[in-house]
């Protein structure tokens, strides 16, 4: 009995001595919500391999729906992600209640995009993205014999020379302009207010009913280039019925030589196998502070739910998965190469894959980029962007449309931030 007693104090002793064995990464699973469908299967097949690789289930969600939307329906529910992807007027509104604070994310020191509210960061910014006018170089050099500098076409005026002369030496219809309400409601018609010393007072302004876009310095020389992009138009006949994949398909075959838009629409013109030379210039504009930047910033931004639905345990795997696309040499080439985004963090060196990528990327590193304005109401894109197509399809006139978007701001809440 003794030595039974001895033995099992023995293996007691034993077992008191190993170590405990903590919980399996293959226990673990994370949701990430992407709000960016040009990616969505990229981040699929990046999900699936890192699951396999790290030993953390990653499952990632797409939804067409607002942001805004979409996200409200998730906590509703008490069903949040892991991890969401949102745009930075939803860090603003979500974080403070919803987000998990990463100060002391190593991370931060390598960006000036982060998002952070009363001192406390949230925003992790996924890449960076910037709008001007999308030019195709090689079309334009073989229709003038001669070499294209997007420099010395900064103003109005040199910019409308070089129209006239596309058209005097072949090229028809040198610009195409996209319909899409966004492109034309939020990207182009931003412009208006991101281009000016004091974004927040023009805001005010217009939603107190105090600012005469009709009159205003900024909005008649962003229509003026504007109305250069319709007049100029491959579909000026048919400009709101004109089809987005149609317009990047003459650009990027050289058919037309200019065309509105951002970085992003590299995913759509790739398709099209452009072989010649691409790049991007700001909006010229006559003698301006702003004729020589583009407009962008930090696009997309992943916060960490802090909710008991995120135990510690997923709230680490969630860190850990943000810092492999920071520091991680196969992260930082997903977020380059296969995602084709430009990254937001001075540490990653990779050479940007697209050359839309790389003409945002020299603006952004000569600080060339004008900040973008985030807080834009969920409508806001929607009804002003069926005013402008109002314009582009002639049934209103410049005044007419700076009166709707005059309405639309008297009449809405501005976005607390």
């Amino acid at each position: 009995m003794k030595k039974a007693l001895s033995l099992a104090l023995a293996a007691a002793l034993a077992v008191s001595m190993i170590p405990a064995v903590p919980a399996s990464a293959a226990d673990v699973s994370i949701t990430i919500f992407n709000s960016k469908m040009e990616i969505q299967s990229q981040l699929e097949e990046m999900a699936a391999q890192y699951s396999t690789e790290k030993g953390v289930d990653v499952a990632v969600y797409y939804s067409s729906d607002t942001v805004a939307a979409h996200m409200s329906t998730r906590y509703a529910s008490n069903a949040p992600y892991t991890i969401s992807m949102v745009d930075a007027k939803d860090i603003y509104s979500l974080a403070p209640e919803h987000g998990a604070d990463l100060s002391d994310q190593d991370w931060v020191n390598d960006t000036a995009q982060a998002i952070a509210i009363d001192g406390v960061v949230y925003g992790f910014p996924v890449c960076v993205e910037a709008r001007g006018i999308i030019y195709n170089k090689t079309a334009i050099e073989d229709t003038l014999g001669e070499e294209f500098n997007p420099a010395d076409y900064a103003t109005y005026d040199a910019f409308a020379e070089l129209l006239e002369k596309l058209k005097e030496n072949g090229m028809e219809t040198p610009t195409g302009v996209m319909k899409e309400d966004w492109s034309l409601g939020a990207h182009y018609l931003q412009q208006v207010y991101e281009m000016r010393d004091d974004v927040e007072g023009c805001i005010a302004a217009l939603h107190a009913g105090e600012l005469d876009l009709a009159n205003d310095e900024r909005y008649n020389s962003l229509m003026d280039t504007f109305d250069l992009l319709k007049e100029n138009n491959y579909a000026k006949d048919s400009a709101v019925a004109a089809v987005r994949e149609d317009t990047e398909m003459y650009l990027a075959d050289g058919d037309i030589a200019f065309m509105f838009g951002g970085n992003w629409d590299w995913s759509v013109l790739n398709e099209y196998d452009p072989e010649g030379e691409m790049g991007m210039m700001p909006v010229p504009q006559n003698d301006d502070a702003y004729n020589g930047k583009l407009v962008g910033g930090g696009s997309k931004y992943f916060f960490i739910d802090n909710s008991d639905q995120t135990s510690e345990e997923q709230a680490a795997a969630a860190k850990d998965f943000l810092n492999w696309l920071v520091y991680d040499a196969e992260g930082q080439d997903f977020l380059v190469n296969t995602c084709a985004l430009v990254p937001a963090f001075s540490n990653i060196d990779l050479p940007v894959s697209d050359p839309l990528g790389v003409s945002v990327k020299a603006y952004a590193d000569s600080d060339n980029l004008v900040a973008d304005y985030r807080y834009a109401p969920d409508d806001h894109y929607a009804k002003n962007g069926a005013s402008f197509q109002k314009y582009l399809a002639d049934q209103i006139d410049r005044a007419g449309l700076a009166a709707e978007i005059e309405a639309y701001w008297q009449a809405t809440t501005p976005v607390e931030h």
